[in-house]
């Protein structure tokens, strides 16, 4: 199996690019983001729980997201990998799944962060508030998710570095520019 991880700032285009990158390559495709927020459109129990933590901006606790990752993943059948989006977010998380992975004599393949601005993903944010009516993107709870982002997840940068799976896209331009840049850099590790 191929794994990827795609990370990034909210809204630096890791949905976007995650949903192109399994379609070429024939992965799963496990946004924990899509998995929380169909759960509170369902109004599950795991719906009502998360509801607060997203909306606030904060992060969903650790021992959660390895239970729901491995749900997410037997739904899957006949893939060539997986593409992690928006997972890991933290060095515990990033320690879980490899540990999760290596149960399963595998591990993760290749990080990719999309490197944008704040100025940049502030007004993507707020154009898809608008859009999409998305109530996690208001100005206050994206300085909360960046504040998180860089405190919590920009960690991961050396800790994959020290891996040697680290890589950075380049994450303004076309959809379509930067998915070859990405293509590029994934085929270099197939």
């Amino acid at each position: 199996m191929f794994n990827l991880i795609i990370f990034g700032t909210p809204g630096s285009g890791k949905g976007t690019q995650s949903i192109k990158i399994a379609g070429e390559y024939h992965f799963g495709h496990i946004s924990t983001g899509d998995i929380f927020r169909n759960e509170i459109r369902n109004n599950t129990e795991l719906g009502i729980k998360v509801r607060g933590i997203i909306e606030s901006g904060s992060l969903v606790p650790d021992e959660l997201l390895i239970e729901i990752l491995a749900k997410s993943m037997s739904m899957f059948n006949g893939v060539k990998g997986f593409v992690f989006d928006g997972f890991p977010r933290t060095i515990r998380q990033a320690e879980d799944l490899d540990e999760f992975l290596a149960k399963n004599n595998d591990c993760v393949s290749l990080v990719l962060a999309l490197d944008v601005d704040n100025d940049e993903v502030i007004q993507r944010l707020l154009k898809r508030a608008k859009d999409e009516g998305r109530k996690d993107d208001t100005r206050e709870v994206i300085k909360t998710r960046l504040d998180v982002y860089y405190n919590q997840t920009s960690p991961l940068i050396e800790y994959y570095k020290n891996q040697g799976k680290f890589r950075a896209v380049h994450g303004i331009g076309s959809v379509e520019d930067i998915f070859k840049e990405i293509c590029q850099i994934i085929n270099s590790f197939v």
